[in-house]
């Protein structure tokens, strides 16, 4: 028999795309998570290649968690006739399903809006997956318990805690020779306010780590009054502040922040609108999770830390287009965080001309993505066909990130009983899968290496 392959599809050189796809000597394949490319044309555009493998060949997918990067080309997938097993936790099975339905909603809008005012190079321009498609591919989840041990045709799983969002995993697989490899998916944080941390790495044969933050430390010390004080000066100058955020994660984390701000009186009791039906149906499988008491979450949180009774949700469209002129400062949160599509690109149209706004930035944003132009500092956005000058502030918060940054991963590669014989550097851009890259050699003395796109290893 031949050794297994890997073979990196995505999340190589960009934190999107995440596909790393495991060929085993008996035949199978598994695939590590399923992500959207999202950002650059040129990543965008990767996603209506052909699988490079028949998708029925593929027998599991194992999900880390319900961001779109990790998960939203299943569809996809599914389309081209992946009809295996996606294994991963209950939590991230319920959130995906609410991510996929809405990424499926979008790209049926955007193709809509682009062949009503054909600002679409493709005639006539087409989504990449429909609801369809979708709902194919949620047949197929098989959820798993955290440290529950599963038998994956013919190879061992095991989902960890990663501490990042509601049910993401890093993934431990035992490969049928008894070599393991450990997939991080995306690592979580010791500071993140309402998760635990993620579950201390053991050690593997073969390590996939992710290096989102690989170049750079969180600042935690500043951010939360940095938030208040942005706040603060918009208010002042009577102006709003919208705050582009993942629907997953983020926007409970905001909400929490703005509660506690309130609570402590820094800043005043303006109007907060969640804007982002994903948004709060996102939150109601986390309130769930807080009511059944799940071990995810720090040990005394309750529902109110996410229901503080003054939020006002906007689940109408007419509801959503109501804000854009407000009679009063307000706070308005909305999704999606990198400002690829949803709610938050007609309130960026409508909000970023006029100087008295603000528009905070409050985690990574690819390259390519509105977001990332916003914090490197863009004159101007174009929003469905047009430019549209940027007058408002814009206040860039990447503290409220909760990916780990190069210290914790660094720290928590230390937890290892055993070094990897090579640790693989993923979803990263260049700089900083590089840096991590060199830490790991220089302070660990293991292994390290940044693949290339498509590149195949044995293992």
């Amino acid at each position: 028999m031949g050794s297994p392959k890997l073979t990196f599809l995505g999340g190589v050189g960009t934190v999107t795309g995440s596909k790393f796809l495991l060929d085993l000597p008996d035949g199978n394949r598994v695939l590590l998570d399923c992500g959207l490319f999202q950002g650059q044309r040129e990543l965008r555009r990767r996603n209506w290649a052909t699988f490079p493998v028949p998708a029925s060949s593929v027998s599991a997918v194992v999900l880390s968690h319900a961001h779109l990067d990790h998960c939203g080309y299943l569809p996809a997938l599914v389309r081209q006739g992946f009809s295996g097993s996606v294994r991963t936790t209950q939590d991230t099975a319920r959130l995906a399903a609410i991510v996929l339905r809405d990424s499926a909603r979008l790209m049926a809008d955007e193709a809509e809006h682009a062949n009503a005012y054909g600002w679409s190079q493709h005639r006539p321009a087409l989504p990449l997956y429909d609801e369809k498609d979708v709902e194919k591919a949620l047949e197929l989840f098989v959820p798993l318990e955290h440290e529950g041990l599963a038998e994956l045709n013919g190879i061992g799983l095991c989902l960890h805690r990663a501490g990042h969002i509601l049910g993401s995993s890093w993934s431990e697989i035992t490969l049928s020779g008894g070599a393991t490899l450990v997939h991080t998916g995306d690592l979580g944080r010791a500071a993140h306010p309402l998760l635990r941390p993620p579950v201390p790495f053991r050690g593997a044969d073969v390590l996939l780590v992710e290096s989102t933050y690989g170049n750079r430390r969180h600042d935690d010390s500043r951010t939360l009054w940095n938030l208040a004080v942005a706040i603060n000066r918009t208010v002042h100058r009577g102006g709003s502040v919208l705050i582009p955020a993942f629907a997953v994660d983020r926007t409970e984390v905001i909400i929490y922040r703005l509660r506690e701000l309130r609570q402590k009186g820094m800043i005043a009791k303006i109007p907060v609108y969640v804007d982002s039906p994903m948004g709060l149906a996102a939150r109601d499988v986390y309130l769930e999770a807080i009511s059944a008491g799940s071990p995810e979450f720090r040990p005394g949180l309750t529902r109110d830390v996410l229901d503080p009774g003054w939020l006002r949700e906007l689940r109408t469209v007419e509801e959503s287009m109501s804000v854009n002129e407000p009679d009063e400062p307000s706070i308005i949160i909305s999704a999606s965080g990198m400002a690829t599509g949803g709610r938050v690109l007609h309130h960026l149209r409508h909000l970023l001309p006029d100087p008295r706004m603000t528009v905070l930035i409050v985690g990574f944003a690819a390259l390519g993505t509105r977001s990332r132009a916003l914090a490197d500092g863009a004159a101007a956005l174009k929003i469905h066909g047009r430019y549209v000058p940027v007058r408002a502030e814009i206040v860039n918060l990447p503290g409220f990130s909760v990916h780990s940054d190069a210290d914790e991963t660094i720290a928590w590669l230390r937890t290892a009983r055993r070094p990897p014989q090579v640790a693989y550097i993923i979803h990263g851009e260049a700089d900083a899968a590089a840096t991590l890259r060199d830490r790991i050699q220089h302070e660990l003395g293991w292994h390290a290496i940044v693949p290339a796109p498509d590149e195949h290893v044995l293992l």
